[in-house]
């Protein structure tokens, strides 16, 4: 009560006369001038259609009665409207874009699955990703809860071309002060597959030149260029006759978790890693191993799968700087997700590595990732005297291979196949490699094998089944 004396004008109890209430509503609006004038135009137009919008108020039922079908035919129009479709509100509810999630090379029908589980039941796997329809919101759950992708890409544009000119023009025809203006810092990228354009360079300069004259003619002023940390970044693919633009939403890919400091030897990108644990099929109520574990990405991203701890919780996103972000929308998102993160493990997961280097590099990356140190169990040690931490599991692993594995390691696959054969039956083994004789090597027949690139090497996901018998014990004398 002390407060609300002090502060007369927060609360207040004059009433102004009811006559008056109209004319305040009518009176002129305060006139803007400058670069910012449109938005504001804007900002002010899309408030007065949310008003418009909003459902008429509804009687107060009455206790103990029903309202008569005379009453019900006396309430105006709005108000029936309202009670049998009440209207949605918030920013853009019903507009609808064409999405793209590029993701690597050979897990497009694995992000398909996944996307159809998160509820985007219209996702399509395509080259190098997965093309779908979502809202606003979508394209913020896809950011947030996609393990996969590598980006969240909304299609702006599209039109045939036929030269650069076409691509300038293209690129001035789409609304970009809609997401970003002159504040804002600009990058722009070019790719292609089969296109006619002699110069990609040249395009990229197009589209970014069209982008620009957009905002200056709009909004007076031009956005600046920002190659390394922009504000909004656009994307410009050409085909054989078209060309597509799409707005990043992303930001940095999101394979970058906002973990992941200590890499070692080999790392291996996370959104693969996921992708791996994915076309492996792994449980995550059981065992999962990583005798070639290096720094831990494989069994990091496990811990969060088991956990329900989405793959973008902690790291920001290019939308967050964009036009009109709805920030307490956005928190209430993810303080829903945080909500349904689990907090014990069903089973073991361990990590075994001949470097000690290795091991407490994972160590850092397990504690840098938000989870507890007994959360995965890491081991200094050798992958041919590995024992399973359960009666039943998972291995998945990116053991060494390339220059990475030299002549001296020669006996590595005999001894580590010993080792399957004898200790790991019921297990459900999962090596990525750029060796494609390693099944011959390994003296095992693979269930599966899966296409992948690790990075610009071409591999393969073999998948072998432990059965114990399908693999005859050495005799003891």
């Amino acid at each position: 009560m002390t407060d609300s004396k002090k502060t007369g004008k927060t609360l207040t109890l004059k009433k102004k006369p009811a006559a008056q209430a109209p004319a305040s509503r009518e009176a002129p609006p305060r006139k803007r001038t400058g670069a910012r004038a449109k938005q504001v135009a804007q900002l002010e137009r899309a408030r007065e259609q949310q008003r418009d919008a909003a459902p008429a108020p509804s009687p107060a039922p009455r206790p103990g009665r029903r309202d008569t079908p005379q009453e019900r035919q006396a309430e105006p129009a709005p108000a029936r409207v309202a009670r049998k479709a009440p209207a949605r509100t918030g920013r853009r509810p019903a507009e609808i874009y064409p999405l793209f999630t590029p993701c690597p090379q050979g897990l497009e029908e694995a992000l398909a699955a996944e996307l159809q589980a998160l509820g985007f039941e219209d996702a399509e796997p395509g080259r190098a990703g997965c093309r779908l329809r979502a809202d606003w919101t979508g394209v913020q759950r896809v950011n947030l809860y996609s393990r996969l992708a590598t980006r969240v890409l909304v299609q702006v544009g599209r039109a045939p071309v036929a030269s650069e000119d076409d691509i300038l023009e293209m690129a001035r025809q789409v609304p970009w002060e809609r997401w970003f203006g002159p504040e804002h810092t600009l990058r722009v990228d070019t790719s292609a597959i089969r296109s006619p354009m002699k110069s990609l360079q040249y395009c990229n300069l197009r589209a970014k030149d069209g982008i620009c004259d957009r905002l200056r003619e709009r909004e007076g002023a031009r956005p600046d260029i920002d190659t390394v940390r922009p504000d909004a970044r656009v994307h410009l693919f050409l085909d054989e006759n078209s060309a597509t633009l799409y707005l990043d939403t992303s930001g940095e890919s999101l394979f970058k978790r906002g973990w992941r400091l200590d890499k070692g030897e080999a790392p291996i990108r996370e959104n693969l890693a996921a992708g791996l644990l994915a076309l492996s099929g792994w449980d995550p109520a059981q065992a999962l191993l990583d005798p070639f574990c290096g720094s831990g990405t494989i069994l990091i991203e496990a811990a969060w799968i088991a956990l329900g701890v989405p793959a973008g919780i902690w790291r920001p996103f290019g939308f967050e700087r964009l036009r009109n972000h709805d920030a307490r929308r956005w928190r209430d998102l993810k303080d829903d997700a945080r909500s349904r993160i689990a907090t014990r493990l069903e089973a073991p997961l361990v990590g075994i590595d001949l470097d000690p280097s290795a091991i407490e590099a994972a160590r850092q990356n397990v504690e840098r990732a938000w989870l507890t140190p007994d959360t995965i169990r890491f081991e200094t040690g050798d992958a041919r005297q590995a024992r399973p931490p359960a009666d039943t599991g998972w291995i998945v692993t990116n053991p060494p291979y390339g220059q990475r594995l030299d002549g001296a390691e020669a006996g590595l696959w005999s001894g580590w196949a010993q080792t399957l054969k004898q200790h790991f039956s019921g297990w459900q083994v999962n090596v990525i490699s750029s060796d494609l004789d390693l099944p011959q090597q390994l003296r095992l027949k693979p269930r599966r094998r899966y296409p992948l690139h690790n990075g610009a090497l071409d591999c393969r996901l073999f998948s072998f089944e432990m059965v114990a018998a399908g693999y005859r014990r050495p005799t003891v004398d």
